[in-house]
């Protein structure tokens, strides 16, 4: 049992890291950082917001990545990344959710 906690682990760490990488390579962190504001929200602060709320949630944070966004998190709105593939979009959006801490 500890050998598959380990393995589910060190599989969280690969996707977060992955997943750092992906934002870098996309550019997004020129405009968001995981943990402190910069031009738009914290990435946690991203999944915080929407976690828990189902499978949807990738879909539409995917659709927001490529196609931008106004108003959900302040008055600076978000360009639309058409640069990013939907196959990327999806991963960033997986990987911002999982962002979030643990619900008790």
């Amino acid at each position: 049992m500890l050998g598959v906690a380990c393995v589910l682990g060190a599989s969280a760490v690969h996707a977060q890291t992955t997943g750092l990488d992906l934002a870098k390579n996309k550019a997004c962190m020129a405009c968001h950082q995981v943990e402190a504001k910069r031009v738009g929200p914290p990435l946690k602060s991203v999944a915080e917001r929407y976690a828990g709320q189902g499978d949807a949630m990738v879909d539409y944070l995917a659709g927001k990545i490529r196609g931008g966004g106004r108003g959900a998190w302040g008055a600076v709105p978000m360009p639309a990344q058409t640069q990013v593939s939907q196959e990327d979009a999806r991963l960033l959006a997986e990987w911002i959710l999982s962002l979030a801490p643990p619900k008790p």
